[in-house]
């Protein structure tokens, strides 16, 4: 049995080779690159905003605790506005020092919070309110997740048939009669030309706070391109 399995092997690796060729020979023969796409302009229908505040103190605990405040402040405020999403970003605490003598002059920190909504008009709002404490570093515009896969989902299929259209036009180009397809690559891509507000902005104190902003979301290029290989028969 040992004897017959060596056999066996040794046939098939004599035959594998003019096997592979003639198949690698047969795949590569009339074969022709094609790219199609598929475009859509989407109304932007969520808003992001990054908020912040910025404070300074010879006293490291004291600075904590106005920031901490502060931040409690926010979110307090954040809860009556159920419509939005309101995360707490990035916070740092660093040194201060003279540049005559190089001592420790204060310590500043910073802390940032994260705006999330599809309601313009409630983060608007809110973001109106925050400003009483905070500064806006920026304001943007996207196409949310759901909406992006819905558009992501149709597009794939206009870009298919945009394909299979090239691909008939090209073989009769050749006077083929059919092809096969060998391979097809989906890929999105997006492009986001949303307004966008950045800098801070003056800080408005509570006898005079900002009124909430009209807000002008734009759109956004959702992409699928198609592109493969067929061959002709």
């Amino acid at each position: 049995m040992r004897t017959l399995a060596l056999t066996a092997m040794m046939i098939g690796a004599t035959l594998s080779p003019s096997l592979f060729a003639h198949e690698t020979e047969n795949l590569n023969y009339n074969i022709v690159n094609i790219q199609a796409d598929a475009a859509r302009q989407v109304a932007n229908d969520e808003m992001r905003a990054v908020l912040y505040i910025e404070r300074s103190n010879k006293q490291p605990a004291e600075l904590s605790n106005q920031i901490n405040q502060l931040m409690n402040q926010a979110q307090a405020i954040s809860r009556k506005y159920a419509q939005v999403k309101v995360e707490t970003g990035t916070q740092s605490t660093y040194p201060i020092y003279d540049n005559d003598n190089n001592k420790l002059k204060e310590w500043r920190a910073r802390a940032e919070i994260q705006i999330e909504s599809k309601d313009f008009k409630a983060a608007s709002q809110l973001i109106s309110e925050l400003q009483q404490s905070f500064q806006t570093q920026s304001i943007s515009f996207t196409v949310s997740d759901e909406q992006r896969k819905k558009v992501e989902n149709e597009l794939m299929i206009e870009a298919s048939n945009n394909f299979r259209q090239r691909a008939l036009a090209i073989t009769r180009a050749w006077d083929k009669a059919q092809y096969n397809l060998v391979s097809l690559n989906l890929n999105t891509s997006n492009y986001f030309p949303q307004p966008m507000m950045r800098g801070a902005m003056a800080k408005f104190s509570m006898a005079e706070a900002a009124p909430a902003q009209d807000m002008a979301a734009g759109e956004s290029k959702i992409t699928v391109s198609a592109n493969g290989s067929i061959q002709f028969k």
